[in-house]
């Protein structure tokens, strides 16, 4: 009987020992997966915004009012151009060293970005539409069309930068990728993007 209750309680020890080595073991794998700003880092900068549009531009020596010199010069002496290309942008965050961290608390994790902004802006000239309007006296310059695509490239990549709807779109789908990332700890988590106050993402 008294040996039987030493085998029990061994048994019990080795049983205490091995399920606290294990979930002690658990618990660390959990701390350094929490704690891998590498793997979200990664995340982050993967997770960018691809938007694609048309940017267009017209040029003319018109001014369209009416007026008997605007008519006499729509006949002879009118240049005017209209230029259509297809473009891709990319919106996301430049990670790097100084503008990145992941601080893991007991029960919450914050996730501090860089602001989310334009990371590449790409005119597909091989599909530019081109379309001109000259009077009789004016011929085709080939100087003119570049000078407009130059315009075309400078506007429109401005235009798209300032454009807070997509910036805010890049913000949506960083937060849920890395929320996704996070799911399985059960735990608050915030993303915050340059200064603005941090965000708490919705728990699944």
């Amino acid at each position: 009987m008294k040996k039987l209750i030493i085998w029990l309680v061994l048994v019990l020890t080795i049983v205490l020992v091995f399920w606290l080595g294990q979930r002690s073991g658990a618990r660390i794998v959990n701390e350094k997966t929490l704690a891998n700003s590498l793997i979200v880092r990664e995340i982050a900068e993967l997770a960018s915004l691809e938007v694609e549009g048309t940017a267009t531009i017209k040029r003319s020596n018109l001014s369209n009012d009416g007026g008997w010199e605007d008519n006499m010069r729509k006949l002879f002496a009118e240049n005017t151009i209209w230029v259509t290309v297809p473009y891709t942008a990319k919106f996301g965050v430049n990670v790097n060293e100084q503008n990145f961290k992941v601080a893991v608390g007991e029960k919450e994790v914050l996730v501090s970005l860089p602001a989310t902004q334009l990371l590449s802006y790409e005119l597909h000239l091989d599909k530019m539409e081109t379309a001109n309007k000259k009077g009789w006296f004016m011929f085709s310059d080939d100087e003119t069309y570049t000078d407009v695509q130059k315009k075309l490239y400078t506007n429109s990549r401005q235009e798209i930068e300032q454009n807070n709807s997509y910036r805010e779109q890049s913000k949506d789908k960083i937060r849920k990728i890395i929320g996704q990332y996070y799911a399985p700890f059960n735990l608050t988590v915030k993303v915050k993007f340059g200064e603005e106050a941090p965000q708490t993402l919705p728990q699944n």
